[in-house]
């Protein structure tokens, strides 16, 4: 194969050698002042043509990798020196497959095939040649007939491929060098992220508790999903769950912060909308520029419902014993960090045999539904669902099409309360009593407690610390708060519950009484006995005055 004749055909080639070569500077131009006289003759050289150049010599010449091969078992024609150079001498008149077995090896041989059929280049990015460097390489069609560019005579033998590959190994290895460096940045955000999560969840008596946390698939994906299990004492157990807006370690040293702060504000055992009423202060402390989703709920078994507040977070699912499933969606705020709102908190039934879902938008938000479509799906989904909470979990998780690439964190938290029948139902009790009539109803609420206590054969040791506390509690609320009152006792399979509410919203501390004080040493006596005591005020005015012994094992 003549290689001149092949080179003259070269795509993008132009003859434009009469215009170039007519072009001189007159002397009328000259003497204009157009062109200082000192280069006149010099521009009256005629300049060469890009068709006149020697091609074989510039192709020599050039850095980049160049073969030509044509016919459809694509022959070599022709390697340049940066070709050989690379791969060392290569015989002409070969098919590819010998002549130019680094191509072969790197998976070009079907590209060339896809250009000689259809007569189009195709470029392929950084490939790693066997001599450890990355090339990108164009295909273009060349053709020796007339037109010079068809290439499309189906692997005639007048057609062929013209191979031009350039070293990216610098560029290939700063980007390997900036996704290592992204890997890295979104590892930590991981690790972060998941060491500011509860490594265990609490478990409180009465409910059933899983989550779940994904970090999303994409680089630096990783947000700041967070969720949570606080135990308040007194049976009740608060539940949060939240999404920090954002991406990396920021998003999840913020969500970090915020579930720090959650947990000491639950102790103040305050109703839910005055939490995030702190909460939202504290965000805009943090960050005037970050604002973050959250809702948390407070479980009281006695109730038999789920009090909640919602800082612009996704309603609450609770599917009922019979399969219904129920959507909290009222009341819901803005996010935290928007300040200037007043939350408010609202109640969904979570009584015995319900499951309830707690979960952030990465659960259900896709770009191309609405988001009110995936609610309903998760809705469906918890309507069939069944089983432990983790089991559960994982099946909203499948059915949501969570994968590891997804690209949003994902929090999901299940909680169930169970129905406790048979001799399980022998563990979980409740008594209560009226405190009605005054300085007499002391006397009345410990034989009361007595009786209870008896009934659900508790050793002698923890059935008369319990009517102490009871004597002591009764006691107090009688001398400091006002009607209406009333005791409950209340066991677990884990613990005993003395608890006294009355109308006054008063609450009493822990303090020390000097030796002439007729009063002050009830509620030291009963943080002594008990192994945990608290209070807290109640919805509507008054307070609840609670203490708790563990049971012994066995």
């Amino acid at each position: 194969m003549n290689f001149t004749r092949w080179s003259a055909r070269l795509p993008g080639t132009q003859r434009r050698a009469a215009a170039r070569t007519d072009d001189v500077v007159t002397e009328d131009r000259l003497s204009e002042g157009a062109v200082p006289a000192a280069r006149a003759e010099q521009l009256t050289v005629p300049v060469p043509a890009v068709d006149e150049l020697p091609v074989r010599e510039v192709l020599d010449r050039v850095p980049a990798l160049v073969a030509l091969v044509h016919g459809p078992d694509h022959r070599l024609a022709y390697v340049n020196d940066a070709y050989v150079v690379a791969f060392g001498l290569r015989p002409t008149g070969e098919p590819a497959r010998r002549a130019l077995p680094e191509l072969d090896e790197i998976g070009l041989l079907p590209l060339l095939d896809q250009v000689l059929r259809s007569g189009k280049p195709r470029t392929v990015k950084s490939r790693k040649a066997p001599d450890g460097r990355s090339y990108t390489f164009t295909c273009t069609p060349v053709t020796e007939g007339h037109g010079g560019g068809g290439g499309g005579s189906g692997g005639s033998g007048g057609s062929g491929v013209l191979v031009f590959a350039t070293d990216v190994t610098d560029h290939a290895e700063a980007a390997e060098r900036l996704r290592a460096s992204e890997r890295r940045q979104r590892e930590t955000a991981v690790t972060l992220q998941r060491s500011l999560l509860p490594q265990e969840l609490e478990e409180p008596d009465d409910l059933r508790i899983a989550a779940t946390y994904l970090p999303g698939g994409t680089e630096a994906a990783v947000g700041g999903d967070w969720y949570d299990v606080i135990t308040l004492g007194g049976g009740r157990t608060a539940l949060v769950i939240g999404d920090v807006m954002g991406r990396g370690v920021r998003a999840a040293a913020v969500m970090g912060q915020l579930r720090t702060a959650v947990r000491a504000y639950a102790r103040l055992d305050l109703p839910p909308h005055e939490i995030l009423q702190l909460l939202d202060g504290l965000a805009m402390e943090i960050d005037a520029n970050q604002i973050a989703t959250c809702a948390y709920a407070i479980h009281d078994p006695n109730e038999g419902k789920l009090v909640y507040a919602s800082a612009g977070h996704l309603p609450i699912l609770v599917r009922d014993e019979s399969g219904v499933v129920l959507r909290a969606d009222e009341p819901t705020g803005p996010p935290l960090g928007t300040g200037g709102w007043m939350h408010a908190s609202g109640s969904i039934p979570l009584g015995p045999g319900s499951t309830a879902v707690l979960y952030t938008d990465g659960l259900v938000e896709r770009r191309d539904e609405d988001l009110d479509e995936g609610i309903a799906a998760l809705e469906r989904a918890l309507a069939g669902a069944t089983g432990t909470p983790q089991v559960i979990c994982d099946r909203l998780v499948r059915s949501a099409g969570v994968t590891a690439e997804h690209d949003d964190d994902v929090a999901v938290m299940v909680l169930q309360h169970p129905a406790h029948t048979g001799p399980d139902g022998e563990l979980f009790r409740n008594a209560a009593l009226e405190l009605l009539g005054g300085v007499e109803a002391a006397p009345r609420a410990r034989a009361f407690a007595s009786g209870v206590l008896t009934s659900w054969r508790f050793p002698v040791e923890l059935h008369d610390l319990g009517v102490l506390a009871v004597s002591e509690l009764v006691a107090n609320s009688l001398q400091h708060g006002t009607p209406p009152m009333r005791l409950r006792l209340r066991r677990t399979d884990r613990r005993l519950i003395v608890e006294v509410t009355d109308g006054d919203d008063h609450l009493p501390r822990r303090r020390r009484a000097e030796p002439g004080d007729e009063s002050g040493r009830g509620i030291a006596i009963v943080a002594t006995i008990a192994s945990n005591w608290g209070s807290r005020r109640t919805p509507g005015g008054g307070k609840a005055v609670w203490c708790e012994f563990v049971l012994p094992k066995g």
